[in-house]
């Protein structure tokens, strides 16, 4: 079987037999790494494959490191909320916001409230214009079951 030869600077070394390339390879102390079966003739290229898997696994441990991660906080109310439980959720909502996190608030409804879903919208978005300055709608109002509930992230 014939095979395109890369050696480990990056040069073409032409098509060789695939034993050859072994060969090329061991010499050097390195290993026959395919890199692309599917082309005609098939390329391979001679590198220190564990270093390889080593660097690969460097950069992946990085980029998972430089990615910031949203965690979902999540506020529960019903449609009938106080004021005083009302200032004390937006606060909390807005905490939450400076720290960088998005925010579910959800609206519960039980038993007959469920006949009156205008009064849950309304505490919605009663939330969503007093945390305006901070933050931005990812989702209106959805009801879902006897949950209604929308989505806050920070501006």
């Amino acid at each position: 079987m014939q095979v395109q030869v890369i050696n480990e600077n990056g040069e073409k070394l032409g098509v060789k037999n695939i034993r050859e390339a072994i060969e090329l390879a061991s010499q050097n102390d390195l290993d026959l790494v395919l890199v692309s079966p599917n082309s005609n003739p098939p390329v391979c290229k001679i590198m220190n494959y564990g270093k390889y898997k080593f660097e690969q696994q460097k950069k992946e441990k990085e980029a998972r490191k430089n990615q910031k991660i949203f965690e979902i906080k999540e506020i529960r109310i019903t449609p009938n909320i106080e004021d005083h439980d009302y200032g004390f959720k937006c606060k909390n909502a807005r905490k939450f916001l400076e720290e960088g996190h998005k925010v579910k608030i959800t609206a519960r409804f039980r038993g007959r409230e469920l006949n009156y879903l205008k009064g849950g919208e309304n505490v919605l978005n009663k939330f969503i214009e007093d945390l305006a300055d901070i933050s931005t709608v990812e989702k209106k109002p959805v009801l879902e079951g006897k949950n209604m509930f929308i989505m806050l992230g920070k501006k």
